[in-house]
This record gives C-alpha cells, structure tokens and sequence, in this order.
C-alpha cells in the first residue's frame, strides 16, 4: 500500500485528490496538512511514501517544508512531488534542488497524478513527462551556469554519458539501448552516480547535469 500525505491550504484542492487517490486499491492517504510546518510534523510522525507538497501555504511554505522533509534522516524514504499551477513558480527549480522528487501541475489528468504517486513511490523521479524537462531546462538557464564542482571529476567517462542520458529524461532501459549495455548495468551506472554526487534521486541528477553544463537549456523543443 503506497501512503500519501496531502499539503495544500486550499480544502477543495485537497478534497479533489484524496476522492481521485483513495479509488486506487494500492494507494491510501493517510493524512491531510493545510500549511507546511503541519506537513513537516505529519511528515515526521506518519512517515508516507509520498508527500504531495503545495509551493504557497501559510506559516511554512513548500520550498522549506520540503528541505526539512529531505533533510531529516528519519524521513530518508519519503519523498516528496510539488504541486504547482506552473505559470508562477520561480520556486520549482529550487524545490528539485532541495530534494523534490518532481512536481505535477495542479490541473493534471487524474490518471497522471496516479501514475505520478505509483513511480515515485517506488523511487524513480517523476522527470519523464516533458513539462518537467521543459521547466528544469527554463530555470536552470536563468541561473548563473558555475563551474563544474569537484564531484564530478570523480566520475569516469562512461558514467558522464550516462548522466548526460539521465538529464534528457531517458529511463533505464532507454540508456541501456543507446550505449548498448544491459538494463541492469545501466541501473548500477545510475546508482553508482547518485552516490558519487551524493545526491537521493533522478531529479537531482538532472538538476546537477543543467548546473554544471553537461546539458544545454532549451534543448527540448517540444
């Protein structure tokens, strides 16, 4: 059972997920917050997989309910989605640099926020669909590109191919067709990258790929 915590000040928003959510046979939501130092406690005592995490609340805001959240040890299982109305949120960058998972659009198909809670909760990072790729792409060109840190001179030629591959969204087995490897040898490559870089998901691999050049902002076109 995959058990999700709802963030959001707005009891509609939050009433329209849960009624979507809790038709699924695999899928509970076990609590609701309206602010985010609310989400951050419940985060602590109830330990959801997933935590769907509104930007704009009251008291504590999305971008720093989510840093606590993914700094906490305790919580190092849950993950957390933003939710957001995507023309207003200079935040979401941040928010994957912070830890998110992803994020989804508030008026999203009821049967994509499912599939959404399904991949994250089983550790991938929601980085498949291409508005995902698109914003990342968007603000990782607003920022100041630094140099590329020391990390990843740590990392061999095969394993900056591969991340290349992560950045531009391709799954496992769409790496493993590009560089003619197994899909288990490029799942190791991935898992080998994300603790090198010292980082817990797909989402920040790409974020860290845009911050440090190995992709170019806009590359996406449709």
């Amino acid at each position: 059972m995959i058990r999700v915590l709802l963030a959001d000040d707005q009891t509609l928003v939050r009433a329209g997920f849960r009624s979507i959510l809790s038709d699924e046979e695999d899928i509970e939501v076990v609590a609701e917050a309206a602010d985010g130092e609310e989400a951050v406690a419940k985060a602590r005592d109830l330990r959801p997989d997933v935590v769907l995490m509104d930007i704009r609340m009251p008291r504590l805001d999305g971008l720093e309910a989510t840093r606590r959240i993914v700094a906490d040890p305790r919580l190092e299982e849950v993950r957390v989605v933003i939710l957001t109305t995507f023309d207003l949120d200079d935040y979401v960058y941040g928010a994957l640099r912070a830890g998110a998972s992803g994020f989804l659009v508030k008026d999203t198909e009821p049967a994509e926020l499912i599939h959404a809670v399904r991949v994250v909760a089983r550790g991938d990072a929601l980085i498949a669909p291409s508005v995902t790729r698109r914003l990342i792409a968007e603000f990782a060109g607003r920022v100041k590109r630094p140099e590329p840190g020391p990390e990843l001179n740590g990392l061999t030629e095969r394993e900056r191919e591969v991340l290349s591959l992560v950045a531009q969204g391709l799954s496992n087995d769409e790496i493993a067709a590009r560089l003619v490897l197994s899909p288990a040898t490029a799942k190791t490559h991935v898992s080998r990258i994300m603790t090198k870089l010292g980082v817990r998901d797909r989402a920040q691999l790409v974020v860290l790929a845009y911050e440090a050049g190995m992709v170019t902002p806009g590359w996406l076109t449709s």
